[in-house]
């Protein structure tokens, strides 16, 4: 029994940081790719900020494709419920999205304003605000490995920042510029305290209803359902879909790549967001957000690649340490896995020895 139970927990154990390999893949996806086609809709003339932001969470009908499917093979069991999610969650994630569309336009915002470097060094700070959140809205435990990689992970994104003058953008205002400064901050302490509500959120669900990964998912698309009502509001009042048409013809790659850019910017930011749940649902929010910071300096390398952006060394120091902040964190989550299974390897050898003791009978018969 002993046995069997030590193979199931390695085997779970095993399949859990397997899942979480693959939503780190898909948020990496989401993460490089969002950032490097909403800058090809700016830098080639696209200007409507609320579309971009709206952009950002418009591709949620995606989400009903993995669903469907989830649907289908729930129907094979005794559980045949089209909608999983109680009127408590739901309303919790109505308002999660709500918060995020707001996120979505202030990092729209200063993605428009901002040079790449510039904005590396600003997202970097979200990683210390998730760090804080995380620690007060749902008791994260930190260890030195945690702390040594938040730090590696701050100091190497900070480094992508001291030589943004010569980056930035030609005709720009003052005004602009400290503007867009201003929102990217405030973007990057609004998802620092987004992705730990979050992670509140599925522990308050796992107290009320089994919390599956189809539940995940539900919760997801209402969140991205809400940003993207929030961004519709922010577009109307702004005109932006009678624009969408007159910047189509204008747009330098022409009308049918704009429209091109505009689909793909919808889908890629889909990965993004899926990403994220399953990593906080697998793991944490802490670590949703470190590896975030992780891909900064990623999307750096292929501004480089792609755009012609110079790369200096403070690139290259930026990426060293965030492979190091990242390897310091997943040293660390290893580390305690392999404690939980000492702990209840000996929590069973306990068992088995009081079991012997009670029933000795047992041992006399197998002399026999």
């Amino acid at each position: 029994m002993e046995v069997h139970t030590t193979t199931t927990t390695t085997t779970t154990s095993a399949t859990k940081r397997t899942l979480l390999i693959i939503n780190c893949l898909i948020l990496s996806v989401g993460h490089c790719g969002g950032p490097m086609i909403m800058r090809l809709y700016f830098i080639r003339g696209g200007k409507r900020i609320w579309f971009t932001s709206w952009l950002e969470t418009g591709g949620w009908p995606i989400m009903l494709i993995p669903l469907l499917i989830a649907y289908t093979r729930r129907r094979n069991t005794t559980n045949t419920k089209l909608i999983l999610m109680k009127p408590r969650i739901f309303t919790a994630a109505a308002v999660i999205g709500i918060l995020t569309g707001l996120d979505d336009y202030l990092y729209a915002y200063g993605v428009a304003r901002l040079p790449v470097s510039t904005t590396a060094l600003i997202i970097a700070t979200q990683l210390a605000f998730t760090a804080g959140f995380a620690f007060i809205l749902v008791k994260q435990k930190f260890t030195a490995y945690t702390i040594n990689a938040v730090v590696l992970l701050t100091v190497g994104t900070v480094v992508l920042g001291l030589h943004t003058g010569g980056d930035r953008p030609k005709g720009e205002s003052n005004k602009e510029y400290v503007l867009g400064f201003v929102m990217m901050v405030a973007a990057a302490a609004l998802y620092g305290f987004i992705l730990p509500l979050v992670e509140l959120m599925y522990v308050k669900a796992r107290r009320r209803q089994d919390l599956t990964y189809a539940l995940v998912m539900e919760i997801q698309l209402v969140m991205c359902f809400f940003a993207t009502a929030f961004c519709t509001v922010g577009m109307l009042i702004n005109n932006d879909f009678q624009a969408i048409a007159r910047e189509a013809k204008a747009y330098e790659l022409g009308e049918t790549k704009y429209y091109l850019v505009v689909v793909l910017n919808a889908i890629i930011w889909q990965f993004f967001f899926l990403g994220i749940i399953g990593i906080i649902f697998y793991s944490s929010s802490l670590l949703s957000g470190i590896v975030i910071t992780v891909l900064l300096p990623v999307t750096e390398l292929l501004a480089v690649i792609f755009y012609n952006e110079k790369f200096q060394a403070e690139k290259g120091i930026a990426l060293f340490l965030s492979i190091w902040g990242f390897i310091s964190y997943f040293y660390s989550d290893i580390k305690r896995d392999d404690k939980k299974k000492k702990t209840k390897s000996i929590g069973d050898d306990h068992t088995s020895e009081t079991e012997l003791t009670q029933h000795p009978t047992v041992d006399n018969n197998i002399a026999v």
